[in-house]
């Protein structure tokens, strides 16, 4: 276990969750790196067949901590451990399962693209507010994103910011299925425990085939990332970052 990160396996199963509830999962350097050397040992690791990624109640992520963006758009550093867990979740060589509950922004949306299946509650809503944030999407999700949904609900979700129910993110493809609140770790897990149990070979042959070529994304992505670092530096970014905590500041 990490500070806000736990990291267990059950059976061939190996679960990652965020958990940092008093910032809603709002996602720390120290918390990507933890996820990414998770994902890539388990990679590495033949007993692990499947990963689970899970939030807590009533958030699975608020998406990447603003103070960190607010630190590199006055001068700091950024470092890369954003980078290094979406290439982690974009190359995973096994299964990758969400289980999501409540607020899913940035990060905690696009990741899903990424994502073999996620189950999510009734309550849960899928946000990106990059662009209000005078940013661009990230994670591949400007090239997966009209893939998956079309082209205008892509437009709707990464740059109008529009948030999606647990309904309309499944009718759109973005997730798998939506269970009752108290039912989503449970469902998560059940499909994890059933893929692990398949025959791994046959079943990342499969996996591969339907997921294409993994490099195109990867390259998106870090087109994504140079414009997504100058966003960062530039006066619209550093201003609605400035205004985001002014706000937070006084709520």
């Amino acid at each position: 276990m990490t500070e806000h990160v736990e990291i267990e396996r059950q059976g061939a199963v190996q679960t990652i969750r965020m958990n940092r509830p008093d910032k809603k999962n709002a996602l720390t350097r120290a918390m990507y790196a933890a996820m990414a050397a998770a994902l890539s040992t388990g990679d590495q690791d033949p007993a692990i067949r499947c990963h689970v990624l899970f939030g807590v109640p009533g958030a699975f992520t608020a998406g990447n901590d603003l103070q960190d963006f607010l630190t590199y758009a006055t001068g700091g550093e950024q470092g890369t451990e954003v980078y290094d867990f979406l290439l982690a979740i974009a190359r995973a060589a096994k299964p990758v399962i969400a289980g999501v509950d409540g607020v899913a922004v940035g990060i905690g949306t696009t990741m899903h693209f990424h994502c073999d299946l996620t189950f999510a509650s009734p309550r849960s809503v899928f946000t990106t507010p990059f662009v209000d944030l005078g940013l661009v999407p990230e994670a591949g999700s400007s090239l997966l994103g009209p893939r998956v949904l079309g082209r205008q609900q892509a437009f709707a979700l990464l740059a109008m910011g529009e948030g999606f129910s647990a309904e309309k993110a499944k009718s759109t493809g973005l997730i798998y299925d939506v269970v009752a609140e108290e039912a989503v770790e449970t469902a998560a897990l059940e499909a994890a425990q059933a893929i692990a149990a398949k025959p791994p070979e046959a079943l990342k042959i499969a996996r591969d085939l339907m997921r294409a070529d993994r490099e195109e994304a990867v390259e998106r992505l870090q087109e994504e990332g140079v414009h997504f670092r100058e966003r960062l530096q530039s006066d619209e970014a550093r201003n609605a970052f400035m205004a985001f905590m002014s706000r937070k500041k006084s709520a």
